[in-house]
């Protein structure tokens, strides 16, 4: 789509702040008018529609793209984004770990056992581990307990979570990043653990490389979009 507009600015609202597309409010995919939490995410939301050339790049535009999803998808209907953040609960990256070579099982057991830790002294939820890929039965309450917390999160920062989970495979370091336990460049460490490590065996490809690029970005997105919900 063709750049149709000459300015994009941010405007305080009473409930929160809004985009303006030369005056004009600017509206989600669904026609819905973007009402954003807090003015700084306004301002920056603005900001990538003002960066856009004479072409229109959603894919240029992660924060609007959150916002968007959190409001059409989200706020409509929490409970698809809420079950599919159980879903990767029950079968979380940090439960599975390999049994060799003993550099990676290491390196396994000192970025991820900590967040466990964390997450269950935080949550009181105990995360079953194993090696190898038989799955491991986690604890009958699991989804239960998952689902009250994604109820206890407003639509935005929902949809956060759940981007940080899909991206990482892992339910704990969605809420990990969530709650600042850590940051994007750690999730993102934590979660492509194996692939760094084969990189580093045996070196990429530049296809490899360049996925692992875009899921970092995509999480420094997630993190400023977080950063920027906050009052």
């Amino acid at each position: 789509m063709k750049r149709f507009y000459k300015t994009a600015a941010a405007e305080p609202r009473e409930a929160g702040a809004v985009v303006l597309l030369d005056g004009r409010l600017l509206r989600t995919p669904a026609k819905t008018e973007m009402l954003l939490p807090t003015l700084p995410l306004a301002q920056a939301i603005a900001a990538e529609w003002d960066a856009q050339t004479t072409e229109i790049a959603p894919l240029r535009m992660p924060l609007t793209r959150l916002a968007a999803t959190a409001i059409d998808r989200v706020a409509a209907d929490p409970s698809v984004t809420t079950a599919d953040i159980v879903r990767y609960g029950g079968t979380d990256l940090l439960s599975y770990r390999v049994e060799a070579p003993p550099e990676l099982v290491a390196s396994q057991d000192g970025l991820w056992s900590p967040l466990l830790d964390w997450f269950r002294a935080r949550y009181d939820i105990q995360l079953q581990v194993t090696s190898g890929i038989i799955a491991v039965p986690q604890a009958a309450e699991l989804p239960a307990r998952l689902e009250k917390l994604c109820a206890g999160l407003d639509a935005m920062r929902l949809t956060a979570l759940h981007a940080v989970t899909t991206i990482t495979g892992s339910a704990v370091l969605g809420f990990a990043l969530l709650e600042g336990r850590l940051d994007a460049a750690t999730a993102h460490e934590a979660g492509q653990l194996h692939e760094l490590f084969q990189a580093q065996q045996w070196g990429e490809d530049e296809e490899a490389r360049m996925r692992r690029i875009a899921l970092r970005e995509e999480l420094d997105a997630v993190e400023q979009f977080l950063t920027l919900l906050r009052p």
